[in-house]
């Protein structure tokens, strides 16, 4: 009997999608077509590639209104935020615009007895494992220069994004893409496993949980293929006293609470100056306190539920653990409709410590946990407590001082005043438990090509 995939929504329980596995054979058939048609594609004019790419892009964008509602149906994020289309073209539109650059030969000597440069050669087979929470934008920051590069990409969708990948086969078949260049495909964990553990893949990136980090590295050990892994993350925010308050709020629970705080660098912690912290509160409180949890398909509706219920089970636990150690709840959850099967209200916890699950482990909740600290030394100490570092958020008006912070910082990304986005322009990476290897900027393109030195003596 043939395995399947199912997605379960989490507006409603039912089955959205399902689709079924291949089987090892199957699957490293498609890993062996795309081998076959990379030897070509990567001979094509990088002006050519890049203007497949483009296409493909283009005809995304053009599903936008049917990937909408598809969306919320697949993870719960509300039709009111239009998807992921225009941070996709972001991304797509910077990396096309610096592949000429990223991708150039590096001249070390060119005289009348020597010529020497160092050429940029993609991997060969690129395997994208993605996730399902920003199912578009994870995918893209490797697809889209894996493919400019000159590799072919086989893409490893999550089971709660089935329809994303189908998207991205369409976009891509339209494009007219050479066949075996870019696939989607269906595959349990063990025949991910197994393709991995086969050497066959050139290059793999995952994006996802420690445990499945750990997986990935495991399936791998021994074929030294090249990986690139985003993981768990814990991002903290630092609110100085001489913070815009007003701004820092907005954001910093922006941060925490968007997409049900499902967020590879949602902001999970944050740290106050006492001086600020009781202001800092009440703005905090008011805006959750504005929000509308309800279902996804409705305009009216900011905070849908989270992808699934069991991602919904460990917020509660996490809650309910730092309660239950003296954590204060600050939002009364009677303001929200009840919480059953994928859906969980938001909560600010307040007199929480790092002795709680909440405060160290991932939580990827629409829960914060507030501490007041005494100043920077504290604040730096408190966010380096951690087995975790993708971003931190400072908020200051000192940029001096917030370069001084952000230095001492264990983390992959600083932000001043900001959080929560991803620039193209760089190097988005991590440290610690968060994983290893560096996507988008000229650093992405970098990771997925391998340098090729040569050295001509000219004249016999």
């Amino acid at each position: 009997m043939t395995k399947k995939i199912q997605c379960v929504s989490p507006i409603d329980g039912t089955i959205y999608a399902e689709r079924p596995c291949l089987d090892f054979d199957a699957a490293a058939a498609c890993v062996a077509k795309a081998h076959k048609a990379q030897a070509a594609w990567a001979t094509e004019a990088l002006d050519d590639r890049i203007n497949l790419v483009r296409q493909a892009v283009d005809a995304l964008g053009k599903m936008n209104d049917q990937i909408i509602p598809e969306l919320a149906w697949q993870m719960g994020r509300p039709v009111r935020y239009s998807g992921e289309f225009g941070g996709v073209k972001e991304r797509a539109d910077h990396m096309i615009g610096i592949a000429q650059t990223a991708l150039r030969s590096i001249d070390v000597e060119l005289s009348d007895k020597f010529e020497r440069y160092i050429d940029r050669i993609p991997h060969g087979v690129v395997l994208v494992v993605a996730p399902w929470n920003y199912p578009f934008l994870t995918a893209i920051n490797t697809i889209v220069p894996a493919l400019i590069a000159g590799n072919t990409v086989v893409l490893k969708h999550a089971s709660q994004t089935l329809v994303a990948g189908d998207r991205l086969q369409s976009a891509f078949d339209k494009a007219g893409l050479p066949e075996g260049v870019f696939q989607n495909v269906v595959l349990g964990h063990d025949v991910t496993a197994g393709l991995l553990s086969s050497g066959s893949i050139d290059f793999a990136n995952f994006t996802g949980s420690v445990p499945g980090g750990v997986a990935i590295e495991q399936a791998a050990a021994g074929t030294f293929t090249a990986l690139g892994l985003e993981l768990g993350g814990k991002d903290p925010g630092y609110v100085a006293e001489d913070a815009d308050l007003d701004a820092a709020a907005d954001t910093l629970i922006d941060a925490a609470m968007f997409n049900s705080g499902q967020c590879c660098c949602a902001i999970e912690r944050i740290y106050v100056n006492a001086d600020a912290y009781d202001e800092f509160i009440e703005r905090a409180v008011a805006i959750v306190e504005g929000y509308e949890v309800g279902n996804p398909l409705d305009e009216t509706t900011t905070m849908g539920p989270m992808a699934h219920e069991r991602f919904a089970r460990l917020v509660r636990e996490h809650k309910d653990n730092a309660i239950s150690r003296g954590a204060i709840p600050l939002i009364d959850a009677g303001r929200f409709p009840e919480e059953t099967g994928a859906y969980v209200a938001p909560q600010i916890l307040t007199n929480v410590t790092h002795d709680m699950t909440m405060m160290r482990e991932e939580t990827f909740g629409p829960i914060v946990g507030i501490m007041k600290v005494t100043g920077d030394d504290e604040a730096i100490h408190l966010m380096n407590d951690s087995d975790f570092g993708l971003t931190a958020s400072l908020w200051t008006k000192d940029v001096s001082r917030a370069k001084r912070i952000g230095s001492q910082v264990q983390t992959g990304t600083v932000f001043m005043n900001r959080a929560d986005y991803l620039d193209p322009a760089l190097c988005w990476t991590g440290c610690k438990q968060t994983g290893r290897g560096g996507a988008l900027s000229e650093i992405g393109y970098h990771n997925l090509t391998r340098p090729k030195s040569y050295h001509f003596k000219l004249g016999a």
